[in-house]
């Protein structure tokens, strides 16, 4: 039988304290307290946060699980122009946007945040809107009217990828806004809409969405060509995702998905799935801290949900310890 020893190279320390820094994998003994403990990957878990001051999907977001921003929208049987703003425990309300819409995109910051694209009673939207923390101001029309995308970036280098236009019909075009006017990108391989968005405009991500049937594609952007990249595990539409494209997070899709799937720049996996499935969700942080938010189920939520991703943390060793 193969020790403990013999695959770390080192045998179980007996000390009588846990030590300040272990290494991943390793194990000891507290002689103190009488057990044996190991420093190893923790699950990944979604955790519920403050909701919403106003239930809605089709919304976009940006910033961080402790400095979100949620806007735009469809609730309460109107097109929704409010803005909340997320602490990492409550919402408050920020500034209205211009022009109402939902199916949007959006990225950027809670201080620093761009609102773009998106419907308005049926027609496609070319607006789009600059955040400053407070107030929504007006910048560059988009090239094509456009709702049902991703977008990904920052606000004064965003990106606007596929979605549906006002033809109507899925388009692959991507357009890439400077901080005031937009221009066109590459391509993408497979045109389709409803799909999510993370990174930057140089270094994109999309994935999910719909073809003519709901895809697991995902392509990755240079910042004038897309590739193709590994497929999620799960097919989907009306997902959000979040942080860059070799470390992204894709969650949530259609009427009840709470698939939750981490890229590594390769290939998905999947991780812990989301405590409520919704669609039209949004979405905003990191791959390791990830915030959901809104949606629709069979009914319009409120709902927040915080992600956090798998961490090593120290365990005590038990027979029923995985």
């Amino acid at each position: 039988m193969t020790t403990f020893k013999e695959i770390r190279g080192t045998a179980v320390q007996s000390v009588s304290s846990d030590p300040s820094n272990p290494e991943s994998g390793q194990l000891w003994y507290n002689n103190s307290i009488g057990v044996l403990k190991g420093y190893q990957l923790g699950a990944a878990s979604w955790a519920a946060g403050g909701n919403m001051g106003t239930a809605r999907y089709g919304l976009a977001g940006a910033g961080t699980q402790t400095a979100g921003l949620g806007f735009g929208g469809y609730g309460s049987g109107t097109y929704l122009t409010s803005t909340e703003e997320y602490d990492g425990s409550a919402w408050t309300a920020g500034g209205s946007l211009t022009t109402a819409r939902y199916t949007l995109a959006g990225c950027g910051t809670q201080t620093a945040g761009l609102a773009f694209g998106g419907t308005l009673t049926g027609t496609r939207q070319s607006a789009t809107e600059e955040y400053n923390g407070s107030t929504w101001t007006g910048g560059g029309n988009l090239g094509t009217a456009v709702s049902n995308f991703a977008g990904a970036g920052i606000q004064t280098a965003g990106l606007a990828i596929g979605g549906y236009t006002a033809a109507p019909a899925n388009t692959a075009v991507t357009q890439e806004y400077d901080g005031s006017s937009w221009t066109a990108g590459g391509n993408m391989g497979t045109t389709r809409r409803s799909m999510a968005g993370a990174g930057t405009q140089t270094v994109g991500l999309a994935f999910g969405g719909l073809t003519t049937v709901v895809t697991t594609a995902t392509e990755e952007y240079d910042g004038s060509t897309w590739t193709a990249g590994g497929s999620l595990n799960t097919a989907r539409q009306g997902l959000a995702g979040a942080g860059i494209q070799t470390a992204g997070l894709a969650f949530g899709g259609d009427s009840s998905n709470s698939a939750t799937e981490e890229y590594n720049g390769t290939s998905w996996a999947t991780s812990t799935a989301m405590t409520t499935g919704r669609y039209q969700l949004g979405g905003c942080g990191t791959q390791t801290a990830g915030l959901a938010f809104g949606g629709l189920t069979t009914t319009t939520v409120a709902n927040t949900e915080e992600y956090t991703g798998a961490a090593l943390v120290t365990k005590t060793i038990t027979t029923s310890t995985s």
